[in-house]
């Protein structure tokens, strides 16, 4: 694709408001915007309408089925294909497409995860339309994104409660714009930016480690002689094997309506980044599930495989995925921009105020959030934020909050100029907020850097539980501004309170020092859930049931059984894992490393049926080798013997517990054996590929 096409080619397989525009009656899109923006109910005879306008389009693009788009708690998307045939009576097909197709469908409910919401033998479930994301094409198939609920009405997916969230944020943030006087805005989206980061190896290489088919991501492999000490990968030369697949990435997603804008290498061998412009969090989580498959639909086309697991190398940098939150009107204002005066901007501090008041409150569903067996490698290195929840405000913004606090007079400090250093350069005014690359949410000017997230995980969750938990603060201070007899003072004493219960929310410094979360721990009292089992139970205590019960975003029900699938899904990607490493283990290494002190035990036998004196060194090694072998053949006997208590154990909760701290670790001994075995054995014996080869020759 050459330049000058990209902009005629953007959105080429999008049903979208240009095209809608162009393909319905004045009457159909007016209603269907209605829709879109304030969730007017759209008649029947209109759903026809724009059902056959869709379709339509699909087919003059190659489209011979639709399909309804969702996106289950499986983690990944789910498709259903129905072609556009209909018999018409006299052997042959028409193409028909209905309003009712468009609206509803019905896969089985029971085949995906529900948390013990349905049965095997109760497995009607439905899909329904959400008209506020696009319609696309995909493998030559027009995808309808949609809801999916049970028969009960129950969700599950992971798009309705975020559909839920967003109506909640909606409401209470119009509410606070009323109260000071804006009148204009009919209704306030959150948007969202997610910066993707990936590994690409080579494909050759990807199928020779059943690991990585199977998990995801490298269970053995030994530290490579180089990593990413240098720091010479992070930002530099792309490889052209590399900027091949991105260019057509970029062609893909483009096509896709997906407005990706930044690429680059990040900090360990072989890591990239993708980073899209914002859009409304609704159509930003879809488009990141579409990357994420595009993403290795791509990579396989250049002989790739592309790994969005959190941590597929140990020793070098995992990958995340940065979620930048923002909240504007439908006017093109941004809640969260400070403007040219922090200090005089009321309306921005109210609904600052609002995030820190959330964040506190609810620092056990932020964690629960991004809560996952893959991400509990990142949380805590030096790599991601650590997993206790704090909040980067810079200083400017922390002594403006103080200084109300205190009821002190604040002098601004945007006269301050930052240097660059080289004198033929612009000075440029400070910011008004660095970054902190260690803090689990930094605000970064005019939104919020959630950094947390695992690379492979949807944006869904960690955006309903900012949506809902800010939501929930605005309804507060609503319901106690709109009472006020006097809105300003009341306003400023508001904030003053609420910085001072929720500042122990803040920290400006080192995420990563050890101090750091000592004091967090012991003097702030903030949580530290350093892993998903601990975290997991948080989610419904009565505090948090009454949260999403209020704002509708889930029954207790609902709760419940997310909170089952989550802890069931971490013990089935252990168990998985555990019995891939028994796998490789018995069949793989064991086998290869016997092989190779039979060869050196043949040699030293002929060296010294001549020289008994002779290969010493050959004689040290096989010892060695012996020793370790006899380890790794008893870890492997202790892992089955634990795997086997896993199973005994009773409920979910309890099972993710025990293999947390059972199970892990014997795998982590297991895999310290076979490391050091590998460190040891001639390269032609080891029977897959090393961290070097992986990493460097792509």
């Amino acid at each position: 694709m050459s330049a000058n096409h990209v902009p005629e080619t953007f959105g080429c397989l999008v049903f979208n408001d240009k095209v809608m525009r162009e393909r319905l009656p004045e009457d159909a899109y007016s209603a269907l915007k209605n829709t879109i923006q304030i969730g007017k109910k759209l008649a029947p005879d209109l759903a026809d309408i724009i059902a056959g306008a869709m379709k339509d389009w699909a087919v003059e693009n190659g489209c011979t089925h639709y399909s309804h788009w969702f996106q289950p708690m499986t983690g990944v998307t789910a498709e259903k294909h129905d072609s556009f045939i209909e018999p018409d009576g006299a052997d042959s097909v028409i193409m028909e497409f209905s309003g009712k197709a468009l609206v509803k469908g019905e896969p089985d409910a029971s085949s995906f995860p529900s948390g013990g919401l349905r049965a095997t033998f109760e497995a009607r479930g439905y899909t329904a339309w959400d008209p506020t994301s696009y319609a696309f094409i995909k493998n030559e198939t027009l995808c309808i994104p949609t809801v999916f609920y049970s028969y009960g009405g129950e969700a599950l997916d992971q798009k309705t409660p975020l559909l839920r969230s967003m109506e909640a944020i909606n409401r209470q943030a119009l509410r606070v714009l009323r109260l000071f006087g804006d009148e204009e805005t009919r209704f306030v989206h959150t948007n969202v930016g997610p910066e993707q980061e990936y590994f690409l190896i080579d494909k050759q290489l990807y199928n020779s480690r059943e690991d990585l088919i199977l998990t995801g991501r490298t269970l053995f492999g030994a530290k490579p002689p180089r990593g990413q000490e240098m720091d010479d990968h992070y930002f530099g030369s792309i490889r052209p094997r590399v900027i091949a697949f991105m260019k057509e990435l970029d062609e893909e997603l483009w096509k896709h309506g997906i407005y990706a804008k930044t690429r680059h290498n990040e900090a360990a061998p072989a890591q990239h980044e993708m980073a899209p412009v914002y859009t409304t969090t609704n159509l930003a989580t879809d488009g990141n599930q579409l990357t994420m498959e595009l993403m290795k639909k791509v990579a396989e086309k250049h002989d790739l495989a592309c790994l969005l697991h959190e941590k597929p190398f140990a020793g070098v940098n995992g990958s995340g995925k940065h979620n930048n939150w923002s909240l504007s009107t439908n006017t093109g204002v941004n809640l969260l921009d400070p403007g040219n005066s922090p200090m005089e901007n009321a309306q921005f501090l109210l609904f600052l105020t609002a995030v820190i008041k959330a964040v506190d409150e609810h620092q056990d569903l932020l964690r629960i959030s991004v809560a996952g067996a893959g991400n509990d490698h990142r949380l805590g290195a030096a790599e991601a934020p650590p997993a206790v929840v704090s909040i980067f405000l810079g200083t400017e913004l922390t002594e403006i909050l103080e200084s109300i606090e205190n009821d002190t007079e604040y002098e601004s400090k945007e006269a301050i100029q930052m240097k660059v250093g080289v004198h033929v350069l612009p000075r440029f005014p400070k910011d008004n907020s660095d970054r902190n690359r260690t803090s689990p949410l930094a605000f970064t000017g005019n939104k919020f850097e959630f950094r947390m997230l695992g690379s492979a995980a949807s944006i869904s969750s960690p955006n309903v539980m900012l949506n809902t938990g800010v939501a929930d603060a605005l309804m507060q201070f609503a319901d106690e501004l709109e009472a006020a007899t006097d809105f300003h003072a009341t306003l400023h004493d508001l904030v003053k309170r609420e910085f001072h219960l929720h500042k122990r929310i803040i920290f400006n410094g080192n995420g990563y020092d050890d101090a750091w979360i000592a004091e967090a721990t012991k003097q702030r009292g903030l949580l530290n859930l350093v892993s998903t089992p601990e975290a997991l139970p948080y989610f419904t205590h009565p505090k948090n049931l009454e949260l999403f019960a209020k704002h509708k975003v889930f029954t207790s029900a609902e709760m419940f059984s997310r909170c089952e699938i989550m802890q069931e899904n971490y013990c089935k990607v252990l168990i998985i894992e555990a019995r891939t490493m028994l796998d490789m283990a018995q069949k793989q290494i064991f086998p290869a490393v016997t092989a190779y002190i039979k060869s050196l035990s043949e040699t030293v036998q002929a060296a010294r049926a001549i020289d008994k004196t002779l290969c010493p060194a050959e004689a040290d090694l096989v010892g060695r080798l012996s020793a370790l072998s006899a380890e790794l053949y008893a870890r492997i006997g202790e892992l089955k013997v634990v795997l086997e208590k896993a199973n005994d154990q009773a409920g979910a909760e309890a099972k993710s517990k025990f293999i947390r701290t059972d199970v892990v670790p014997v795998m982590r001994a297991l895999r310290a054996a076979a490391d050091e075995l590998e460190t040891l054995t001639a390269k032609s014996y080891w029977p897959y590929p090393t961290y070097s080869d992986m990493l460097f020759y792509v």
